[in-house]
Formats: C-alpha cells, structure tokens, sequence
C-alpha cells in the first residue's frame, strides 16, 4: 500500500504461520479498500462517507453470515464474514477502523497530541487487537503493549509522510507542539528544515520511539513465528526513526524508508533481540 496505507504493519508475511495467512489477508483486504475510498481518488466528501456507511452496513451483513447484496462488495465481505466467524473476531475493532477513516475524510488537523491519539487508537490499534485475537494471546497487558507498538507504527508513518499529507491538505504534527517549537504551516508549505523544525522532529521521534520500547516486550513475550514476526516490526519501526534522524529530520526532501541493507542489520538486531533501544 502506498504512503499511509498500513505500510508498516506486517500483512501476512512468510514469517505468519499459513493458517493466519488468509484471515490477515482478509483484515487488510478491508482495511485496505476502506481506507482508499477515505484517501484516494478526487470523489466528493459526501460520496466517500456515503461509501463508508455502505461498509459498515456491509460489515454487520457479513458477521452473522448474512449475504451482501452489493455486487461490489459482496466478494471482499463474503471474505471477511468468513474470517470474523471462524476466530470468533470482536467487531469493534473493525467498527473503529471505519469510524477513523471517516475521520480522515474531513479532519485535517490535530489541536493536541491526546486528540491524535484519539484517532490513533481508532485508526492504528484496531490492526494490532485483531492479531492478538488471531493469535490467541488476548491479555489487557498484551492488549496495552499492542496498542503503544501499533501507535507508534501510525505516528511513524506520520513523520515519514509530512510532506506527502500536506500536499493532501492535511497535518498530523499537533498544534499545540507546532506552536511550542515556533513552527507555522507556512514553514511546512516552504518545505522549511531549520532549527526549530529540527526541535519538533526530535521531540515526536522520541515521543514515538518511548512508545514504541513501551510495547516491545510483546515481541518476547508471543512464541514461535509470530514473535520473530513481531519483533521485525517492531525494530522496523525503530530503524525508520534512526533514518529520520540520520537525514536531520529534513523528511520534505528525503523519505526515510527501509532499504534492501536494512534487512540484514534488522535480522541481526531480531537475532540478538533483547532490549531493542
């Protein structure tokens, strides 16, 4: 998927036992379209909520294996009907995904850090409880760890992805932090990579990394596969952060991104898997 598109979570990877590998499939297949008709295209507002609602119609259709008479929709719920029966999936969490994306159709900008978490919690944690569930490893200490690995996956994509969502008329970083470290819009429109822009950066790369080391022992704590899985993730994320500040938090004019080499350093690191800072 490009840009905010879930790029950072793990999305049925080879490393997922075979028999989660279609029901994550599912989960992203949804969230996936779900989340196009919210960010891609130029539909009006309305029509892009009017499609929304169609999903969460069609999500509460397919749960009680009930058919969805949209033809558009009926093969992807169908699907995803299939795969909330068969674990016995929580549908608040898909619930959540939906409100979010609604969201992202008309807000497009964060007073404060605690208003995007709000939508972090909706937007990102979902995608992590619902694995849990998959994997059976459904505990409020696992379901708190999910949530800080899966914020912090969200807010990394948001500081890779600056420039990308002001194009798109939207801004992330909350007001209140811009206004702390003297940065204005007009320096994001000016693609402005100075002293005070690199005080922001700093402070939410940390603010995403605390997150991040706040969650890591879930990566330990599931067995087999699905921790090696886990762990990749989370140092993933951790590498992203090391790229940002390796180009001095300039992401106007350098993506930071994992490349071909980071591989091997992040499959050393999952090796040697202890305390990931």
């Amino acid at each position: 998927m490009p840009v905010a598109h879930y790029e950072n979570f793990p999305v049925a990877s080879l490393l997922l036992p075979a028999r989660l590998r279609e029901p994550v499939e599912a989960i992203y297949a949804f969230a996936r379209s779900a989340d196009d008709i919210a960010d891609e295209g130029d539909a009006p507002a309305v029509e892009r909520l009017a499609r929304l609602n169609d999903y969460r119609l069609a999500l509460e259709t397919c749960a009680y294996g009930r058919a969805v008479k949209d033809p558009a929709l009926a093969p992807l719920f169908d699907r995803l009907g299939r795969t909330i029966r068969a674990h016995k999936l929580p549908l608040q969490p898909l619930r959540n995904l939906l409100d979010a994306f609604a969201q992202d159709v008309g807000k497009t900008r964060y007073r404060d850090f605690e208003q995007l978490r709000d939508y972090c919690r909706r937007s990102a944690d979902p995608v992590g409880r619902l694995m849990l569930c998959l994997y059976g490893a459904v505990t409020p200490d696992n379901l708190r760890r999910s949530d800080a690995i899966c914020t912090s996956l969200q807010l990394i994509n948001f500081w890779q992805d600056v420039a990308v969502d002001w194009h798109k008329g939207r801004i992330y970083l909350p007001q209140d932090d811009m206004a702390r470290f003297g940065v204005t819009e007009d320096d994001l429109a000016a693609g402005r990579c100075d002293a005070r822009w690199q005080a922001l950066m700093a402070f939410e790369v940390h603010r995403a990394r605390t997150l991040m080391l706040d969650g890591a022992p879930l990566a330990r704590a599931l067995p087999g596969r699905i921790g090696w899985e886990l762990r990749l993730v989370v140092l993933g994320g951790l590498r992203i952060l090391e790229r940002i500040e390796a180009v001095g938090h300039d992401v106007f004019r350098h993506r930071p991104q994992l490349g071909g080499g980071d591989w091997l350093r992040l499959g050393w690191r999952a090796l040697t898997f202890g305390n990931p800072a």
